[in-house]
């Protein structure tokens, strides 16, 4: 029997919030120390896993399948491809690294420190799960439970308006969860109809042969949730609220981890499930893809809120990754996984930078900072890089995912393609701007006695900073990791490349 890997990936960080909750309130030290430490070892326990999984093996690798609720044909059914590889490799990393980021995050909050460090571990247990569950039930639970954790880490320990967004995000999210409900209800009727026996197993759901009118009306189930959890526009308005009223940490996990859930499943349910609705419904995802990578771009623009301006640039890179996946070419399906993986690593750096910030000046309002560079250079530094990462400067990890989903989406959507290169000048007004406003000019008399970074807070941000160059220089590392699975849901989702066709020069005897 080989090592059960992604259920131990699953279990560790479940057991260090038993362990950490068991822990008397009077001694938060030791339970963050418990969490943190669990947090490490999931994260080893990753690398191990990384080590195990082979780029030309078959496509799902470290699997494992039990009986979980036999009577309708539902298991704890466990495996990864690539793209799911890298985003548990990336849930691992960043679960220490938001644990030791807002080690004193919930100081005052009313509520004990070791709830909310309990918290995050339960959700990192949910993510994990979700990225490896290869039975669409079990994903579907693991979907909506995450939904918990989340919400009482917005709503405990957030800001003055946090009750309102806990309630907004958690209905938004469960609206879109109770429609993918009936929808994984009606593809396991479809699973009866077909083969007798009614299953959840994804190999088995992707053989069926399901009509084109159902296949619409699933895909619309599916994709609903998962446009609200990525989040897509018109259904982003809960992210802005929840990142700005949840502690930085979090709102760093929630967009740099936990939203990547949704832009998973486009790639590992909704393409191999509904192959035709998908590629009829492409086009109008594309455009929604083109708006929201505009839309959040411009109204970053605007934003006098901190944590909101990221939000929304958060939403405006999400938009770069439905592009490419609904574009349905390999550079476009692969750019956006390794887009995946890099915007968490560049939305967290940005989040917990600003979260220092913020936590030292008592103000999240861009106009309370000015001439941050001068009183702390390591903090402005940091900035500097986490902002350019999210322009995608090329020598950053963002730049060459960004690059892929452009290019694979003009192979079939030039128009398309055009527009987003539209969103990447915008990131640099955006970017800059706040950059120029909060850490240039002269020295606010606020701002003057600033600290400069602590070492906890560069122990924080070195292992993302240091990988958003690394990636930048060697982006090969993930690309390859990422393209192992992207052929065979080409195959599955029945499309395969188109290059574009470039009209000869009149005159040319081409």
């Amino acid at each position: 029997m080989t090592f059960p890997w992604l259920t131990v990936l699953v279990l560790l960080p479940a057991l260090g919030a038993v362990l950490t909750v068991l822990v008397p309130t009077a001694r938060p030290t030791l339970a963050k120390q418990i969490a943190l430490g669990s947090a490490v070892a999931t994260l080893l326990v990753a690398i191990g896993a990384l080590t195990q999984f082979s780029l030309s093996g078959q496509r799902y690798q470290l699997t494992e399948s039990y009986t979980w609720i036999d009577a309708v044909g539902a298991s704890w059914s466990l495996g990864v491809d690539g793209i799911g590889m890298a985003l548990i490799l990336l849930t691992a990393l960043a679960t220490p690294i938001v644990g030791l980021a807002m080690w004193h995050e919930a100081v005052g909050s009313g509520h004990p420190q070791r709830t909310l460090f309990a918290l995050l571990l339960v959700l990192e247990a949910m993510i994990i799960g979700a990225f490896a569950a290869k039975d669409v039930l079990l994903f579907y639970v693991l979907f909506e439970a995450m939904l918990i954790p989340m919400y009482f880490m917005i709503g405990s320990y957030g800001g003055p308006s946090r009750r309102y967004a806990a309630v907004k995000f958690l209905l938004y999210n469960l609206f879109g969860g109770l429609v993918m409900l009936a929808a994984v209800i009606g593809l396991y009727v479809q699973s009866t109809g077909q083969d007798g026996g009614g299953t959840f197993a994804l190999a088995e759901l992707v053989a069926l042969d399901i009509p084109v009118e159902t296949q619409r009306w699933l895909f619309l189930g599916f994709m609903l949730a998962f446009a609200i959890k990525a989040p897509l526009w018109p259904f982003h308005t809960w992210l802005p609220d929840a990142a700005a009223e949840a502690t930085p940490s979090n709102a760093a996990y929630l967009s740099g981890v936990m939203d990547k859930v949704g832009t998973f499943a486009m790639v590992a349910l909704v393409l191999p499930l509904f192959p035709e609705a998908s590629r009829e419904f492409a086009p109008v995802i594309v455009v929604l893809a083109v708006i929201t990578v505009l839309y959040g771009a411009l109204l970053a623009i605007g934003q006098t809120d901190l944590k909101r301006l990221i939000a929304y640039v958060s939403i405006s890179h999400f938009g770069f990754i439905v592009l490419g996946i609904f574009a349905m070419t390999s550079r476009g399906i692969t750019g956006s996984g390794v887009y995946m993986v890099h915007h968490g690593l560049s939305t967290i750096a940005l989040f917990l930078v600003v979260g220092f910030l913020i936590s030292r000046r008592g103000s999240r309002l861009v106009s309370a900072f000015g001439g941050v560079q001068q009183v702390a250079p390591k903090l402005a530094g940091a900035f500097l890089v986490a902002g350019l990462s999210g322009l995608a400067l090329p020598g950053l990890a963002t730049f060459v995912p960004e690059f892929m989903v452009v290019l694979g989406t003009f192979e079939r959507y030039r128009v398309g393609a055009v527009l987003a290169i539209l969103g990447t000048v915008l990131a640099a007004l955006y970017v800059l701007w706040m950059y120029q406003r909060t850490m240039n000019g002269p020295v606010r008399e606020e701002v003057a006695a600033l600290p400069d970074l602590r070492p906890r807070e560069v122990g924080a941000l070195a292992p993302l900073l240091g990988l958003l160059v690394v990636f930048g220089v060697f982006p090969s590392t993930v690309v390859e990791l990422v393209d192992q699975g992207t052929p065979p849901t080409m195959s599955e989702a029945g499309v395969t490349d188109t290059e574009p066709h470039v009209p000869a020069a009149e005159g040319s005897d081409r």
